[in-house]
């Protein structure tokens, strides 16, 4: 059995979440005021996690990426990804970190078996990242940064673009593969958390490569089926790479080939799908069977594409915390 939607989609990569907890309070993502926490009692065991990791691999999985929240402020995070790891039949184990805790951490992730690391950075000004994140981090990240770099990782940085926050950043961000191996990706602003009027932070893909283009030339780099919707461009002579991922303006949902459990144990077959499956009864019940035929049945409800828009958001308000990113 493989995990296969009506329209002939092959999911092959789950994103795991593992709490809703954050200590950043980014402003696309979570309210100021942050969300209430899930309990103890509400968040699935690590051995609940392996449970769905390993029916996920079953099913044809071979990409598992460990979100929140931010992953690393659980406890026994790299015990578990250790377990994970190990996984017979798990290509690539990654993680989406916000940077805060990796300066104590890089090393221990890489032995654990860690195979790639997405890392949020959304400025490269202090006091701008301080306004986004509603945090003054900006040094610990940097500094985590530079020690997953010497770690051995190769090194994602995601930067969701805002108009009138961050978007005069674009060419800066695009010249740092011109000095580090590093991928830096530019993320269309998604309309999560209820804003009125999302439209007005909107940058496109289109506008964000036509700027960089202005600058440097691109030379279009071929798609790497295990690593994301992104479409990626190298800067001539760099040994990094530049790419624009576009949920809203040119939506890749043709090609989506990933299902989301969350830190609760609901299983997402969209970002933005308005209904979840929960998966909590069905591990209670203990039958790795039954458990196959969750995920395929979340799979097989998924529809064609998400109807989401900058003019028309479609969905109640929800955070990216909530739902793993």
């Amino acid at each position: 059995m493989i995990l296969t939607d009506a329209y002939g989609r092959r999911v092959n990569y789950l994103r795991l979440s593992v709490t809703d907890r954050c200590n950043l309070r980014c402003s696309y993502c979570m309210p100021a005021a942050g969300v209430d926490p899930c309990s103890h009692q509400e968040v699935l065991s690590y051995e609940e996690l392996l449970r769905i990791a390993k029916a996920a691999i079953s099913l044809g999985v071979e990409k598992i990426r460990v979100t929140g929240g931010e992953p690393l402020v659980r406890r026994g995070i790299v015990d578990f990804l250790a377990q994970l790891a190990a996984l017979p039949g798990l290509k690539v184990l990654a993680v989406t970190s916000n940077g805060l805790r990796l300066g104590e951490l890089a090393q221990d992730l890489k032995r654990a078996g860690v195979t790639r690391l997405n890392i949020s950075l959304d400025s490269l000004d202090p006091a701008t990242f301080a306004a986004i994140t509603r945090r003054d981090a900006f040094a610990q990240v940097m500094e985590g940064i530079d020690c997953a770099a010497r770690a051995g990782f190769p090194i994602k940085l995601n930067t969701v673009v805002m108009r009138g926050v961050n978007d005069h950043e674009v060419e800066e961000f695009a010249a740092l593969s011109l000095k580090h191996p590093f991928a830096v990706r530019f993320i269309e602003y998604m309309p999560m958390v209820g804003e009125e009027d999302a439209g007005r932070l909107a940058v496109s893909g289109e506008e964000i490569l036509s700027r960089i283009a202005a600058r440097y030339p691109l030379l279009p780099l071929p798609h790497d089926k295990m690593g994301g919707p992104a479409k990626n461009f190298r800067i001539a002579g760099a040994p990094g790479s530049v790419g624009v991922i576009t949920p809203m303006s040119n939506h890749f949902c043709g090609d989506c080939n990933r299902i989301r459990v969350s830190a609760t144990g609901q299983a997402r077959n969209c970002l933005f799908a308005r209904q979840t499956l929960d998966l909590r009864p069905v591990l209670a019940g203990g039958d790795p069977e039954a458990l196959r035929r969750a995920l395929s049945g979340c799979i097989a409800a998924k529809g064609e594409r998400h109807g989401v828009s900058w003019q028309e958001p479609g969905i109640d308000p929800i955070t990216m915390a909530a739902i793993g990113g």
